[in-house]
């Protein structure tokens, strides 16, 4: 039924699809493939701009091949699709590239052949949405002539410790038997071991609650910390103390996007209202989580007068805009919301992240990043993102780019007590 003599083709190569590619490139034939000529390009030379993969690593996938040609794919016979699953801009799901991915491989696909979806989705998309695609222009037929699976991404970028391989990979397929093959074929790679899904739709709800789980947490805490703000207590002090029950989250306040917490749940609202359901925890949540770049600013803003410092034409340092510290991964940052929300009181707005590269900040954000920061010009500094870099740096440091009043606003709780005037 299935072609044991595998060989994995892995579409889309960026922070999911590459890891993937190189750990099944060890051992098996891969070939990993993207439409992005000079990512393949990059690849091909060894190197990673995601940082999620050395050139040590790369070269070491002896069986691994690049290519952005589709004729050079037609030989697979196990595809996994790893494209990007984000929201367009009334946070609305955007499948384009799960819908030009399903379409090629369409073009390639034969029988017998396995087809696994690893982005992002709501329940039912695979079957409703990439299948029928891929049947259409294919003329094949699936559970006749070739089979599918959904496989959840649970990549964490930057982290390295928790990495592909030894992070539990959730299965599924559209048959039994298929199944069964897919969660072996992972199985090969993984040293923590698989979890066989009943089914696709189960497989792509466990992966999209489970990142709205973590918004909806991280939105109750947000809110607690604006309630203790109003009455002027500590929220670190108070997270700390009741962190001492055992059973207690350990959540922090702070600003949610990246590609996962910011975006997920959106899908399965999305699929929720389209059965007539119109989720309440779930949008709250992402309502709140999207205004605290607007409540940070209100409440730097109030710092800085009661501190006599004029607003209009002021100087700040915003330190990180990477969604997360210690990589390189812009995506969906929300630091951008904060940085619009300053520029709207005519604030003068420096930018300072050493992770992030200036050429896609400046063609995604427009944003100009400055190389160092300057001594004694900023009226307030705001530490967004916790790069080991700038922690590091001692509080007299950090004050050096100061002016003799200014405020040290500390979004992450990263530095301690005595070198910031005001944290979330």
């Amino acid at each position: 039924m299935f072609n044991t003599n595998q060989k994995i083709c892995v579409v889309g190569l960026g922070y999911v699809g590459l890891p993937l590619a190189v750990s099944f490139g060890r051992t098996i034939p891969t070939i990993g493939f993207d439409v992005n000529v000079s990512r393949i390009k990059e690849l091909k030379e060894g190197n990673d701009f995601t940082l999620e993969t050395t050139k040590d690593e790369i070269e070491a996938a002896s069986n691994l091949t690049f290519t952005e040609n589709i004729s050079d794919i037609t030989s697979a016979n196990f595809y996994i699709v790893t494209v990007p699953t984000p929201i367009d801009s009334s946070n609305q799901p955007d499948l384009s590239p799960l819908r030009a991915a399903s379409k090629t491989i369409s073009q390639v696909i034969n029988r017998g052949d396995i087809v696994v979806f690893e982005s992002t989705v709501y329940p039912g998309a695979t079957e409703e949405i990439c299948i029928p695609i891929i049947e259409e222009l294919s003329g094949l037929k699936l559970n006749k002539d070739f089979y599918a699976g959904y496989s959840p991404e649970r990549i964490n970028p930057g982290d390295k410790n928790n990495r592909l391989e030894n992070i539990v990979k959730v299965t599924s397929g559209s048959t039994k038997e298929s199944a069964e093959f897919i969660d072996a074929t992972y199985r090969k790679i993984i040293t923590a071991g698989t979890h066989l899904a009943s089914s696709i739709k189960v497989a792509e709800a466990a992966k999209v609650i489970e990142n709205t789980q973590r918004d909806v947490n991280i939105a109750l805490i947000n809110e607690l910390s604006i309630i203790f703000n109003k009455l002027d207590i500590n929220t670190l002090d108070v997270l700390e103390a009741a962190g001492t029950k055992w059973n207690f989250l350990p959540f922090r306040p702070g600003l949610v996007g990246g590609h996962c917490i910011g975006v997920d749940p959106y899908y399965l609202t999305f699929k929720a209202q389209s059965v007539g359901y119109n989720p309440e925890m779930i949008l709250a949540g992402r309502r709140l989580n999207d205004g605290m770049g607007k409540y940070v600013v209100s409440q730097l803003i109030k710092q800085m007068l009661k501190k006599k410092i004029h607003v209009d034409g002021s100087n700040i340092l915003v330190m990180g805009l990477t969604f997360k510290e210690n990589c390189p991964d812009i995506r969906n940052t929300k630091v951008t919301d904060m940085i619009n929300e300053l520029e709207e009181y005519n604030i003068n707005v420096d930018v300072y992240d050493p992770w992030c590269n200036p050429l896609d900040v400046k063609k995604v954000y427009g944003i100009d990043l400055v190389t160092q920061p300057l001594v004694a010009k900023y009226d307030s500094i705001i530490l967004a993102v916790a790069h080991d870099k700038f922690l590091e740096m001692s509080g007299e440091q950090l004050r050096d780019f100061c002016k003799k009043d200014h405020v040290i606003y500390d979004l992450k709780y990263a530095l301690p007590k005595a070198d910031s005037d005001m944290s979330l």
